[in-house]
């Protein structure tokens, strides 16, 4: 199938603080890796709930934040003072539609691919006993809204470096790339109401001990994926007994790897899957076209499950040339839809995830978390168009408002239709303060001046959204993991 470019969504309204001043020095962290064996089932669309979040124009003002969406809860747009600062000018030239899927197709290909996934048959298993339909206020409570907060300098990140963790890949190893300033990895995410306890790879590892950690989704999922395996590798005493159980080095010609951690017999896996449903091909008179079958999951949906630990993401990919047009596209069953709107259709693969979740995974034994969308910080342009987020230094200062993904929306809605309990990791309004974490022009060792504004360097933010997995894992367990 073809490839498709891997980023876009609109962003959130929200509001949100930037920390001050800038230090250095890093730490260490750890490695985890995965594996299983997989099959095929096919699941079709089990919710249907009509109406479409209406679209708002993004507006970015300056003044004092506070997020705009807790994870026990539903967006709220707050309104914030306007307070100019010496980022402003950055900020307004951001223009987060930008980031099209169609043109940043080239870009996406450097860092995320997807090798076919064999079938396999698999029983059904359904493990829904004791758990009946519950509000996802009340599936997702936690001590404190994390969304709420500001990046701060601390001396003790980054929790890694470069050269103490193996398994950065070309497009998030900026430093090997070239990058020479080291002060966009010393921030950390300080939530106002409470603490956030630093990632400990050895409390980690422990707990996921003889268990598998799964992130199924896009290169975004992939930068988080490798962000875990480098804060492990923190406690690892002997790095040769944490390995790709197939020999796979990181690149980009693959999608799926699973690392093991054989002194504590766990794995951290990725399967790529960029729209958590099945890319396929069908016929439409004479010829075979592909199709998106947003009424059946991906199909090495097999090898997710059994997971103690999925972490899933889509969005980025729906606004490709042909999830945005919708024309002969998309199907259901033997259907192919002649036009069909992309968030109809979103809206719809969803459901379908949300049902193979309820049938197949097993709340009782599996932590589910979905993470909303990553903003991207392009300016004056496109990648291919001169844009770029070279003048970022530093995270935002002061306030300003954006507006909350229709998809983001979307994603709370189909989770509170859920008999499982899914845990909302938002990171959208953290990250768009953020535009200096982004690759840039050091994605590549030879970028030719283009520019990716839309991943992540490692060590860097997503090395935070991890922390918050970690905070919420240790909110939700009877076994603490920082006590």
């Amino acid at each position: 199938m073809e490839k498709l470019p891997s980023f876009s969504n609109k962003p959130i309204k929200f509001l949100a603080q930037a920390g001050k001043g800038l230090g250095r020095n890093s730490s260490e962290t750890a490695l985890e890796d995965s594996a299983l064996v997989g099959g095929d089932e096919d699941v079709s669309s089990a919710q249907k709930k009509g109406g479409e979040a209406g679209t708002r124009d993004s507006l970015f003002l300056t003044g004092n934040l506070s997020l705009v969406t807790s994870l026990d809860g539903v967006s709220v747009l707050y309104k914030s003072e306007s307070k100019i600062d010496n980022f402003t000018e950055f900020r307004e030239g951001v223009n987060s539609e930008s980031a099209d899927e169609e043109q940043l197709q080239e870009l996406d290909d450097v860092l995320e691919t997807g090798d076919a996934s064999e079938e396999h048959n698999v029983g059904i298993v359904s493990d829904h006993d004791s758990f009946g339909p519950n509000r996802i206020e009340e599936k997702n409570k936690v001590s404190c809204d994390i969304t709420k907060g500001e990046w701060v300098v601390d001396e003790n990140y980054p929790l890694y470096t470069n050269a103490s963790c193996p398994f950065i890949d070309e497009g998030f190893n900026c430093q090997a790339n070239g990058r020479a300033d080291k002060d966009y990895m010393k921030w950390r995410w300080q939530p106002q109401d409470c603490d956030i306890p630093r990632f400990n790879a050895t409390k980690m590892l422990e707990f996921i001990r003889g268990k598998r950690v799964v992130f199924v989704g896009d290169s975004i999922n992939r930068n988080q994926w490798e962000s875990m395996l480098c804060l492990l590798m923190g406690a690892v005493k002997d790095p040769k007994k944490v390995y790709e159980i197939r020999g796979r080095k990181i690149t980009k010609e693959r999608g799926n790897y699973c690392f093991m951690f054989e002194d504590y017999k766990c794995r951290v896996e990725f399967y790529v899957s960029h729209f958590l449903v099945r890319e396929s091909t069908s016929r439409i008179g004479g010829r075979r076209v592909q199709t998106l079958r947003i009424d059946r999951i991906d199909k090495g949906s097999s090898r997710w499950r059994r997971a103690d630990i999925l972490v899933f993401n889509t969005g980025h990919w729906w606004s490709h040339h042909k999830t945005k047009a919708g024309i002969n596209y998309y199907q259901e069953g033997d259907r192919i839809h002649p036009q069909l709107h992309v968030n109809k259709a979103f809206r719809r693969a969803l459901s379908t995830w949300a049902s193979w979740v309820d049938n197949y995974i097993s709340p009782r034994k599996t932590h589910i978390f979905f993470t909303s969308s990553a903003p991207s910080h392009f300016r004056g342009g496109l990648w291919n168009t001169g844009g770029h987020c070279r003048d970022a230094f530093r995270p935002l200062m002061g306030t300003f408002s954006s507006q909350y993904s229709e998809k983001d929306l979307m994603v709370e809605e189909i989770m509170r239709q859920m008999k499982n309990p899914v845990t909302l990791l938002n990171i959208t309004g953290l990250s768009d303060f953020r535009p200096d974490g982004h690759p840039s022009i050091y994605g590549r060792k030879f970028s030719n001046g283009i520019q990716d504004c839309s991943h992540w360097c490692l060590p860097g933010v997503p090395d935070s959204w991890n922390e918050l997995l970690y905070y919420n894992l240790n909110s939700r367990t009877k076994d603490s993991l920082v006590n």
